[in-house]
């Protein structure tokens, strides 16, 4: 979309369908689509899975690295990983020219769709979930613009992120923690 240069970044807790609404408003926005954790993956030449076999403190310095290469971009759509707003400095650095959506769906509905296997830090078993939430769930609301409730489908959610990415835009103004 010409004129408008701000990234959408999306955060929430895995599960919340950052990659799958990511690539819908990309879809229709014509804009370019960055997968943090594919990017890592490409980046490091491996996956995330033998990322985190080296502990989560290296993962989190290979993200913070991939967000500093990533926030350079224009006009993107970046699904950011669950543990991104972890570092304060990671969520400077990407609100610097994005507007961040924080894709909220219910713990419920995530903890009955989620597969364990392939995420690291479900590594002890689902119920660990719930201890991420709880732990995140403040850092999400705080630094974010915007809040978008996932509580019907993924196309819904992507119209209030384009309708709400539009209208800032056009205002040239942030909302800060603003619902739908």
């Amino acid at each position: 979309m010409s004129g408008f240069n701000k990234n959408i970044v999306l955060v929430g807790m895995m599960g919340s369908g950052k990659t799958t609404i990511g690539r819908l408003i990309s879809e229709k926005l014509k804009m370019n689509f960055v997968d943090m954790d594919e990017y890592i993956e490409k980046a490091a030449g491996s996956t995330i899975r033998n990322i985190f076999e080296k502990g989560e403190e290296y993962f989190r310095a290979l993200e913070s690295e991939a967000v500093l290469e990533i926030s350079k971009l224009n006009s993107a759509v970046i699904s950011t990983g669950g543990g991104v707003v972890k570092k304060s400095a990671n969520m400077d650095l990407l609100k610097k020219n994005g507007i961040i959506f924080f894709i909220d769906r219910p713990i419920m509905n995530i903890a009955a769709d989620i597969e364990a296997e392939g995420r690291p830090l479900l590594n002890s078993g689902e119920e660990v979930i719930f201890e991420i939430i709880k732990d995140r769930y403040k850092l999400y609301e705080n630094c974010c613009d915007v809040i978008i409730k996932n509580e019907k489908d993924i196309g819904t959610a992507a119209e209030k992120i384009i309708e709400s990415y539009i209208a800032i835009c056009r205002g040239g103004e942030q909302h800060e923690n603003f619902s739908y």
